[in-house]
């Protein structure tokens, strides 16, 4: 059996959604193949995602990780949109979720982990409605 494949958006791709990828391939990589796009893209990825998920996971965002817009990845089963507080562009399908998480960019680091926390829920919870 084929797993979906699972597309986490912002407008950016460089804090969020990133975060979301790794942390899908980590906690659900049996299920589900995860990507993340932007509609635009960043240079690098947010610093602070970079060193946060190095020191609560272990993961090397900066080394594995990297900006890329929606035609860069393959077409999703599943959309999910970060929410970016904006209306999200159409990305030649319907969302199938809105995660509604606020930006951390220039948060403190309790403001960011505690998003990079819910991230790690809702990838949980994504994980158990497809084993």
């Amino acid at each position: 059996m084929s797993k979906a494949k699972v597309a986490f958006i912002c407008v950016h791709n460089s804090c969020r959604s990133q975060i979301a990828e790794v942390l899908g391939k980590l906690l659900a990589g049996d299920v589900l193949d995860c990507y993340s796009a932007g509609t635009e893209t960043k240079p690098r990825i947010n610093q602070d995602a970079v060193r946060l998920m190095k020191e609560l996971y272990g993961i090397d965002m900066e080394r594995t990780q990297y900006s890329k817009t929606i035609d860069a990845i393959p077409a999703p089963d599943i959309a999910i949109s970060m929410g970016c507080g904006v209306r999200c562009p159409y990305i030649g399908r319907p969302f199938d979720a809105d995660w509604g998480l606020p930006d951390p960019t220039g948060c403190d680091d309790a403001t960011f982990i505690a998003v990079i926390h819910q991230i790690e829920q809702h990838i949980l919870q994504l994980r158990d409605t497809y084993r």
